[in-house]
């Protein structure tokens, strides 16, 4: 399948964390003819490849959640209350579209200015928010309940010089870019197992991960997320940060060194242009829960540069996407690092 279509069937599809179904069903069929696939009790696919008889495994880590909204009430006259599923950003909400997995589509209600007295000039909490379906409440008890999710109407575009935007590029862009990497090992045979992980519920507590990495107890892991690009008013290391220029190398305390290198190193000899991303403490992706699974694993981070994160407009490019399959597939190919 063509990358950007695939980026764009994952991203219309639904999936708010702890929902992940319908995107779990894109990524099977995607994968279909290049692993074999399974899926556990906690929502997690895995894909495996390579050796499978090996004595070392590599995983590869991408969650696949979303961001969305979870209904706690329907008022007798039909708006229908949230609260956040994930990292939802409150600024954002005003007048946006929603969408319910039946595919039914509302509004978030918003005090027109005419009628505010400026107190409604900041955000309204998440918690606060209504949603207009135009239904009353006996009919649109038919189509949700107290506990469904609801996620931004999703219309993914294409931009200019090869630049997509849309709702749940976080991080299905990654997972975009791990279907391609089994795609290019397919015509390669990797030295060793090759297990990828389309994790749960990254967007809420992290469990998909940490259960995953306990199953699959590779040697290495590389967990595959997104991270910021420089845009308007951004300052600091993430303003050196471009769309186009090649996944981001996580630098961290846990993050291992060696593997770092190597993967530098891969960019480096290939002419594969790359950025660094040094944190100095947590990572705030999978890498986190990885590194302190079982006796802790070996743990690298890789992530596609993208603007305007957790919102219904986020950007990235297809080149980036591409950049970091082929960076996987090389590291994969190269046998990763030598066991201490």
């Amino acid at each position: 399948m063509e990358l950007t279509q695939l980026i764009f069937d994952l991203c219309t599809a639904q999936g708010v964390s702890g929902h992940e179904e319908p995107a779990l069903a894109v990524v099977k069929q995607a994968l279909a003819p290049f692993a074999e696939t399974q899926t556990d009790a906690n929502g997690n696919l895995y894909a495996f490849l390579g050796k499978t008889d090996a004595e070392k495994t590599i995983l590869i880590d991408a969650h696949l959640d979303r961001i969305g909204l979870m209904v706690t009430d329907i008022s007798k006259e039909g708006f229908v209350k949230v609260d956040k599923c994930g990292g939802i950003d409150a600024r954002v909400l005003q007048n946006a579209l929603l969408t319910a997995p039946d595919g039914i589509t509302g509004t978030v209600c918003c005090l027109p200015p005419h009628l505010s007295d400026g107190s409604e000039d900041k955000a309204t909490p998440v918690s606060k928010v209504w949603v207009d379906f135009g239904m009353d409440a006996r009919e649109i008890k038919k189509h949700l309940a107290v506990g469904d999710v609801l996620t931004f109407v999703s219309l993914p575009r294409m931009l200019l010089n090869d630049r997509v935007t849309s709702p749940a590029l976080d991080n299905r862009c990654s997972a975009a870019a791990l279907i391609q990497t089994a795609a290019l090992l397919h015509e390669e045979e990797p030295p060793c197992k090759v297990v990828l992980l389309f994790s749960a519920q990254e967007e809420t507590y992290g469990s998909g991960a940490v259960t995953g990495a306990y199953k699959i107890n590779a040697d290495e892991a590389i967990a595959v997320d997104v991270s910021f690009a420089s845009q308007p008013d951004i300052s600091g290391q993430y303003a050196k940060i471009s769309l186009g220029e090649g996944p981001m190398i996580g630098i961290s305390p846990i993050l291992n060194k060696k593997m770092t290198k190597q993967l530098q190193t891969i960019c480096e000899q290939n002419e594969m242009p790359y950025q660094l991303e040094p944190i100095a403490g947590r990572t705030g992706t999978n890498a986190d829960k990885i590194a302190l699974t079982r006796g802790g694993i070996k743990t690298a981070m890789i992530s596609i540069p993208q603007r305007y994160m957790h919102t219904a407009v986020e950007v990235v490019d297809i080149k980036d996407v591409t950049a970091t399959a082929r960076l996987l597939a090389d590291y994969v190919l190269s046998g990763g690092v030598c066991n201490d």
